[in-house]
């Protein structure tokens, strides 16, 4: 029996506007994730795509539903910080350097120093990272202060990662060597990671499986399994392959977009 990192089961959004009307974010939704998964959360902007990474990682509470994180809830795994969490932008403290920006997670737990500096070396080190180290944030570029990001969300050695559009504000190029490096960091490290992406070709390079969400309220319109081998270079985006799971999924996308519009 397959064990999973995730288990969502009927889970419902609503919100109530100022006016006492009800919206519905997401609607009966339910997905398990199996440990070690790349799983890719693909829809369009202002779908709840993050509603749904949110609730995941507590920090929103769903209206109805059953969440299930790291075989606890999600509110356990929080708790015991089973996940690490990648946003939009990076967010580093400006004020501390690249090593005390990935260490600053392990001090708020009260690790001791030279534990924590360690932990923090080690995954600068698998974010190709070393020498930055007494670099402050506005000296890197963007891609690097991803990657920063990313070496901080896993220095408490979490299961999972959740990845809310962490390439989304980046140029082609930048975010194209960050798909190599955030593969080379999953093979490396082995966590189950939940993307959360509006960009169809992103979603097929980087995933086992892509979740296909329709918008306004959102359900789950497709789970496709992508059939490109691991592991996974820059040649397979030329591939037929490639093609035509990009061209599938674009398919059930536009389908499910504008029968909701």
């Amino acid at each position: 029996m397959t064990e999973h990192a995730i288990a969502l089961q009927n889970i419902n959004m609503v919100y109530t506007d100022a006016k006492k009307q009800e919206r519905t974010v997401l609607d009966d939704l339910s997905l398990h994730i199996r440990k070690g998964e790349f799983v890719s959360l693909l829809g369009p902007s202002g779908c709840g795509k993050t509603t749904l990474l949110r609730i995941i990682a507590d920090l929103q509470q769903q209206t109805s539903g059953t969440v299930k994180v790291a075989e606890g809830s999600a509110r356990q795994a929080r708790l015991s910080h089973k996940y690490g969490m990648v946003f939009q932008t990076p967010a580093l403290l400006e004020w501390r350097t690249v090593l005390e920006n990935v260490e600053l997670p392990l001090e708020l737990q009260k690790v001791p120093k030279q534990e924590r500096r360690a932990r923090a070396l080690e995954q600068l080190k698998i974010v190709d990272l070393q020498g930055y180290e007494n670099s402050y944030p506005h000296e890197l570029s963007g891609g690097m202060q991803q990657r920063v990001g990313i070496a901080r969300a896993l220095v408490t050695e979490p299961e999972i990662l959740l990845m809310d559009e962490p390439f989304s504000a980046l140029d082609e190029f930048t975010k194209e060597r960050l798909h190599g490096d955030l593969l080379r960091i999953w093979r490396a490290t082995g966590k189950t990671i939940v993307f959360v992406t509006h960009n169809i070709s992103e979603a097929v390079f980087l995933s086992d499986r892509v979740c296909v969400l329709s918008a306004n309220p959102a359900r789950l319109a497709a789970v496709v399994d992508i059939p490109l081998p691991r592991p996974r270079e820059d040649a397979v985006l030329k591939t037929e392959a490639y093609f035509k799971t990009v061209s599938y999924i674009r398919e059930i996308f536009e389908e499910k977009y504008y029968e909701n519009i």
